[in-house]
């Protein structure tokens, strides 16, 4: 069974993490979407908030692809975490170079630690590479309409925290 792990804090969860949840799926027979818990962002929405719109949003893209998709809270090293849920894959989204730059850091650290499992770079659509979610926080706080970065439920749950 080929496992991947797509790791990241989704806060909130983008159009542009479905976007990479999607096609990374097909590439697999299970997906974990591991939720960072990482204390040093401060992050605006709790744990539990980021891996409940994380698995609604996945069950549509479970039906879809006929991967198993799900959401694994990690506090851990990635590399931890990897073997935690069994996976062989580490997927990372990139949406410009100095994504790549950082993320060949990590593949390098990564490898160190353990070098059995890969590492594979999925490069954003050309219509999310602009979405970050720090960015459509900042929107949102702001009272701009982030109807294009995210998908409905998670733009009424960033109006309830800025509301």
């Amino acid at each position: 069974m080929r496992i991947a792990l797509y790791p990241g804090t989704f806060d909130p969860i983008t159009l542009g993490h479905i976007d990479i949840i999607r096609r990374a799926a097909v590439l697999v027979d299970r997906l974990v979407i591991g939720v960072a818990i990482n204390r040093d962002k401060g992050p605006l929405f709790s744990l539990k908030e980021r891996v409940a719109m994380i698995e609604a949003e996945c069950v549509a893209l479970t039906e879809e692809t006929g991967t198993e998709i799900v959401a694994h809270p990690f506090d851990n090293l990635l590399i931890h975490c990897a073997h935690d849920v069994g996976a062989q894959i580490i997927v990372r989204g990139l949406r410009a170079v100095a994504d790549f730059e950082y993320e060949f850091q990590m593949v390098g650290m990564n490898r160190a630690l353990d070098n059995t499992v890969e590492t594979v770079f999925l490069m954003a659509d050309a219509g999310h590479q602009a979405i970050a979610s720090k960015l459509v926080k900042e929107i949102a706080r702001l009272g701009g309409d982030v109807t294009r970065f995210v998908t409905p439920p998670v733009r009424v749950a960033l109006a309830g925290k800025f509301n």
